[in-house]
């Protein structure tokens, strides 16, 4: 059995769709990340809806015990042969606290999945997810691609 959620300290990550703060998502994936730019919240919420596993991540106020969403990312999976990794982000005020690293150590969930290869694009953090096991294509010349309507 997968594991659903996961505290430390001030901080939650639950793989529940239902506590995801869509706006919050939203308003980083078109606002201020570099491979989404504009995209519309309504391509979000269908992105989020048909993607296998969704992560947030959620800083917990102890006073009141309300969470709200300071991080996300996103696989795409048959959650047997292949996963996507996509989405991956942390608001600003909560990076450089080792939450990135917390959020991307989904090799645990993914070895109880499992999952042969797992895969993800990057145009600069190719450093940071090397730490967690992503690696260049040892064959390149296997995959190929169609670029879809506002791809990057």
């Amino acid at each position: 059995m997968v594991k659903k959620s996961w505290e430390n300290g001030d901080y939650l990550i639950t793989i529940d769709k239902a506590d995801l703060e869509l706006d919050v998502i939203y308003n980083f994936l078109s606002n201020e990340s570099y491979w989404s730019k504009g995209i519309s919240k309504e391509d979000v919420i269908k992105s989020i809806n048909h993607s296998t596993l969704c992560f947030g991540l959620y800083y917990i106020d102890r006073v009141d015990r309300k969470k709200r969403q300071i991080g996300f990312a996103r696989v795409i999976s048959d959650l047997v042969t292949h996963a996507f990794l996509q989405d991956v982000f942390i608001l600003t005020p909560y990076r450089k606290k080792g939450l990135g690293n917390w959020l991307l150590d989904i090799n645990t969930h993914y070895e109880e999945l499992n999952i042969r290869r797992i895969m993800l694009s990057t145009d600069d953090g190719h450093s940071f997810y090397a730490k967690f096991g992503f690696a260049p294509l040892d064959k390149p010349d296997l995959f190929m691609q169609i670029k879809g309507k506002g791809a990057i």
